[in-house]
């Protein structure tokens, strides 16, 4: 089957979902109703696909609302055989999902017909859903430490991306590579390790806070730690291990 038809909207996050969808939604409805109006005693494959991108329009819509995404889609949905033969339905016919849970990448909707000669089909069709983010500038090697030349971000087709994506540099700087990396390839959470800010027997400086008052002294890392991580750590003074929260290369935070 090849491509029939091809929806593309951009949809920054707002409220509404009458941006594209609902048009698009009527559009296949003036479709529907159309074909309807023909002699012949066959739902054409026109109409099917009408009401499928109708349906995937409002959909999608509704799904990056909920979820807050903010995002540039493309719908697709391909021909049907032009031999199918389906009674003509006296009653709206119905879309739903039926795979998979999220409107997004390879997807099938059920359109039905529960008329007096009810019937159900499978139209196949592609949603793809434009993001920015994060790729890398250059090779990298396995094992570094990612900072801010390293990472930009660029606009990916992420339903084809099955694991954690970015989309803020700042996200990926400080992280180490779990593996080497090709120019423009697409940083995933899969490829990160967080880099430890503090390694065991490092010497840190143990700050105790409380409101305005800051108390500093010696310590002993116990375990490593990344950034805002819990790591065990012996107080050189007191000799106690305590708890503390890594908050800088050598720093770490108790509250009083």
């Amino acid at each position: 089957m090849n491509a029939k038809t091809t929806k593309s909207c951009h949809r920054p996050f707002l409220p509404s979902l009458r941006r594209c969808g609902l048009s698009a939604l009527a559009a296949g409805t003036l479709l529907a109703l159309s074909t309807y109006s023909r002699a012949d005693a066959f739902t054409s494959p026109e109409q099917l696909i009408g009401v499928t991108q109708g349906f995937l329009e409002f959909t999608v819509e509704d799904y990056l609302a909920t979820s807050q995404t903010e995002g540039r889609y493309q719908i697709q949905v391909n021909n049907l055989d032009p031999r199918l033969r389906l009674a003509q339905c006296d009653k709206d016919l119905t879309a739903s999902l039926e795979s998979p849970a999220q409107p997004m990448g390879r997807v099938i909707v059920r359109v039905r017909c529960e008329g007096l000669s009810p019937w159900t089909i499978f139209v196949p069709a592609q949603v793809k859903l434009f993001r920015d983010v994060v790729t890398v500038n250059h090779p990298l090697k396995r094992g570094m430490v990612i900072d801010y030349p390293d990472v930009t971000l660029r606009e990916r087709d992420v339903s084809l991306i099955s694991q954690g994506y970015l989309t803020a540099t700042e996200l990926a700087v400080g992280q180490k590579l779990l593996r080497p990396m090709v120019t423009d390839q697409v940083l995933t959470l899969t490829h990160l390790e967080q880099a430890a800010a503090v390694r065991k027997g490092d010497h840190v400086v143990i700050s105790a806070r409380s409101g305005t008052l800051s108390v500093k002294m010696p310590g002993e890392a116990l375990s490593d730690g990344g950034l805002s991580e819990q790591i065990r750590v012996k107080n050189l003074n007191s000799k106690r291990v305590i708890r503390a929260r890594v908050t800088a290369p050598g720093q770490v935070e108790v509250a009083l």
